[in-house]
């Protein structure tokens, strides 16, 4: 490669000799990002990283110095640059502590097992200028009663200043639910709140058991993981869809099930055309037997009727989980009314046929059980001017209005202050005083609930306070940060004390700069899907992982290397003999594709999702930008 790429140490004279024209300035940048393409590769660098705003203002900054930049030395990037960045990155973060101290916090307690068997716990503090991540902790020996967790979290509370802490959000294990109610009955002026977007998750892997449902996905993973697998497929299938990918990475498995569902109903006519084509049925894969089932699978019109009925009762439960984990405007004044109007969305898909989705409904209402009637989202719902000035019901509901009162109950500093909120109450009931005036009754429904309080709560500061404070908490125990290999190095026994604080520091840096830029992006970002592409889930490989199938387990403590990689390579997951069992399985598969091939027709026939609902299922995510590059990762 050094025959074509030019010595780096390259005067400055030569250089703007050089690029005087544009054919000679394409040849100097093809040789200077050639330089860095080489590092990215040896360096195991991923491509990711190209993305990254600081990548272009570090190739910038390099090119305003000029030649002959000495780079960074090893202990520079490990020692002085890393405090240097520690410092700025605190910085940053000042305000958040000034916004804890005024309106109050979350703790997030977002938790996962890794591939070792250990719990890993990341501690995270949302306020009104976002979230700010504090430390990661290995929790195996808390997480195992409820005794012990609140021990562990009791000390995080006191870490971070009672006074400043509204509500703990984790998820609604029953060691986390012991754990919550130990500590609100020792710090009664804060909440435990079950994360919300743990229980749609929870809720869409329920309905992901109801055969339709199931046999819908089970059949969109055996043809996208085809497609993903054979190289002629792909080629046809990009041509066709403008480079359109099929697979959307989720931030769970069933988040990714949806969404890929979702690609699939939109792409419909053009994997139609793409089966269908002289090119496809002219190919190889038109005759050998998985191609033959991806083709069944694309025009069987029982597949897209049952994707549709996915769709439709998934979506709305995705747009909920999308309000719960988004930063665009916190989601404690919106969660209640958004699961009310989920449940509206699907009946109304259905035509209010209930036998269509009662089974749905009652995984819905058995999992949002403990969401509905928690004090906060009550609080939340009836402080929102949206929904309280457009329902005049709100006001005479006592769920509602019970949860009010604890909210005041709880979060007033003194009875004082309790009369004092309850008093102010009437001027918001009644819609008096600035409450009243045009700007905030046009505004009801456009400014985020906290914002509107800000600006016409004055004549009610004691409410006021109490209604941002509720207002604008976070429904959700999850944070931005989805690879957590970074938080599993932390944890290793085999690091020096000197080495762990460096390794805390980078993560600290890592992943609060990530938070910012999330933040700062808010607009921009669907929050239910992930940038980076796990090439290893099951949409690529074409096989749908059953449930309670085991995790991986590692061969080599320090090393990737899993079991089933093993078992793969060894062959032993093959039948060492053609045995009558496996001869009768393969008889079977051949009569289910024999069956699935006599049921191409064209689209008669076919139940498409209703225009009533198709916004808010089938494209409820146009308002976020996509990002389709998967090909430049592969």
């Amino acid at each position: 490669m050094d025959l074509y790429v030019m010595d780096a140490t390259i005067g400055k004279e030569s250089r703007q000799t050089s690029i005087q024209d544009s054919s000679a300035e394409k040849e100097a940048r093809a040789r200077t990002i050639q330089y860095i393409a080489r590092c990215f590769y040896k360096g195991g660098i991923a491509f990711n990283v190209t993305r990254l705003n600081d990548f272009k203002l570090m190739v910038e900054a390099i090119g305003a110095y000029g030649p002959h930049l000495k780079p960074p030395s090893y202990h520079e990037m490990r020692v002085p640059l890393l405090q240097i960045e520690l410092e700025h990155t605190k910085k940053l973060l000042k305000k958040h502590e000034t916004a804890r101290a005024k309106f109050g916090c979350t703790i997030m307690s977002d938790g996962w097992t890794d591939r070792k068997g250990r719990t890993l716990i990341n501690f995270l503090v949302n306020s009104n200028e976002g979230t700010m991540f504090v430390k990661s902790i290995d929790a195996t020996a808390y997480t195992k009663t409820g005794d012990k967790l609140y021990e562990l979290l009791d000390s995080f509370v006191e870490e971070m200043g009672e006074q400043n802490v509204v509500q703990l959000v984790t998820d609604n294990g029953s060691n986390y639910v012991l754990a919550g109610k130990l500590l609100t009955a020792k710090r009664s002026h804060m909440f435990w709140t079950p994360c919300a977007a743990h229980c749609i998750d929870l809720m869409l892997e329920d309905i992901g058991k109801i055969p339709k449902v199931k046999k819908a996905i089970e059949r969109g993973i055996s043809l996208v993981g085809y497609i993903y697998n054979h190289t002629f497929a792909l080629n046809m299938m990009r041509k066709n869809t403008g480079n359109v990918e099929l697979v959307r990475h989720g931030v769970t498995r069933f988040a990714t099930s949806y969404l890929c569902l979702q690609r699939l109903h939109k792409l419909r006519s053009k994997l139609r055309n793409m089966f269908t084509s002289e090119e496809w049925l002219n190919s190889k894969g038109a005759k050998d037997a998985k191609g033959k089932n991806a083709m069944g699978i694309v025009l069987m019109p029982t597949f897209w009727n049952d994707v549709v009925y996915t769709l439709k009762v998934m979506g709305p439960l995705a747009h909920v989980m999308r309000i719960a984990d988004n930063e665009k405007s916190p989601a404690m004044g919106l969660i209640y009314a958004a699961m009310l109007e989920a449940k509206e969305t699907i009946e109304k898909s259905f035509n209010f046929n209930t036998s269509k989705f009662i089974d749905v409904f009652k995984i819905i209402d058995k999992r949002w059980e403990c969401q509905l009637h928690h004090p906060l989202h009550a609080a939340g719902y009836y402080l929102n001017p949206k929904y309280f000035y457009s329902k005049p019901d709100i006001e005479n509901d006592p769920k509602l209005v019970r949860g009010l009162h604890k909210c005041i109950d709880t979060l007033s500093e003194s009875y004082e202050v309790e009369d004092m909120v309850r008093s102010q109450l009437g001027i918001y009931k009644s819609a008096g005083g600035l409450f009243g005036i045009r700007g905030a009754i046009r505004q009801r429904a456009t400014l985020a609930p906290a914002e509107w309080w800000r600006m016409y709560g004055a004549e009610v500061p004691d409410l006021q306070i109490l209604a941002i404070k509720v207002l604008g908490l976070s429904c959700s125990a999850s944070g931005c940060e989805r690879n957590w290999s970074t938080f599993e190095h932390i944890h290793s026994k085999k690091r020096s004390k000197l080495e762990h604080k460096r390794l805390e520091d980078l993560v600290f840096v890592k992943y609060n700069q990530s938070l910012i830029d999330r933040f700062n992006c808010r607009d921009k970002i669907d929050p239910m899907v992930l940038n980076d592409v796990n090439y290893h889930t099951e949409w690529f490989l074409g096989e749908m992982r059953e449930d309670g199938e085991p995790e991986e387990e590692l061969v080599y403590e320090n090393d990737n290397l899993t079991w089933s990689q093993v078992a793969e390579a060894s062959g032993v997951n093959q039948p060492l003999v053609y045995t009558r069992n496996q001869r009768a399985k393969d008889l079977a598969a051949a009569c289910a594709r024999k069956e699935t091939m006599a049921q191409q027709v064209e689209d008669e026939g076919v139940e498409e999702i209703g225009d009533d609902v198709e916004d808010n299922v089938v494209e409820a995510d146009e308002d976020y930008e996509e990002d389709n590059d998967f090909d430049d990762d592969y």
